[in-house]
């Protein structure tokens, strides 16, 4: 049995409201045991003796089943992600800014998002990592930085998800 942590994009801001109990319920449903969730942004831990793409795909299918809506589940071994959290290469905490890791599953997104560091607005610093993108930007400028203005890009939904390091750091508690 593995510990995952799932990361659901998109839920609980624009438009697609789920309450977490409810997620849990689902990802109880299709057979994932332990199942936790961590506050309300789409963050759960579960255990499954199924490999990563197919806890990806019975999480994706028990959630469009159970709300009907287009769901999209990034999920990784809790030691990976613990992994992804000690490799982050800025300062953390870093005053006035907002520290984050960017989750990727598509090798072509991931060399294009890692690619925008050379186009780094002012304060904002990008760096590719495994399978992620390590991303630091100023509290404020986030959505006119260069990496908040192409996420916001319908075609990268299926495969990229935003956390912060705050929030990951409660994931992995």
């Amino acid at each position: 049995m593995t510990r995952y942590a799932a990361f659901l994009r998109g839920v609980n801001v624009g438009g697609v409201n789920l309450k977490m109990a409810d997620v849990a319920k689902a990802f109880e449903g299709v057979g994932f045991r332990s199942v936790r969730t961590i506050l309300a942004s789409g963050n759960i831990l579960f255990d499954s003796g199924s490999g990563v793409e197919t806890v990806r795909k019975k999480a994706e299918k028990a959630l469009r089943d159970t709300f009907g809506y287009d769901a999209w589940v990034l999920a990784y071994p809790i030691d990976t992600v613990a992994a992804i959290s000690r490799a982050y290469p800025f300062e953390r905490e870093v005053s006035g800014h907002h520290s984050y890791v960017t989750f990727v599953t598509d090798e072509h997104v991931l060399d294009e998002l890692a690619g925008l560091a050379e186009q780094a607005t002012p304060g904002e610093k990008i760096e590719r990592g495994e399978g992620v993108v390590y991303w630091q930007v100023p509290k404020a400028a986030t959505l006119d930085s260069t990496i908040g203005k192409t996420m916001g890009k319908k075609r990268y939904k299926s495969s990229t998800t935003t956390r912060n390091l705050r929030t990951l750091d409660k994931v992995l508690r």
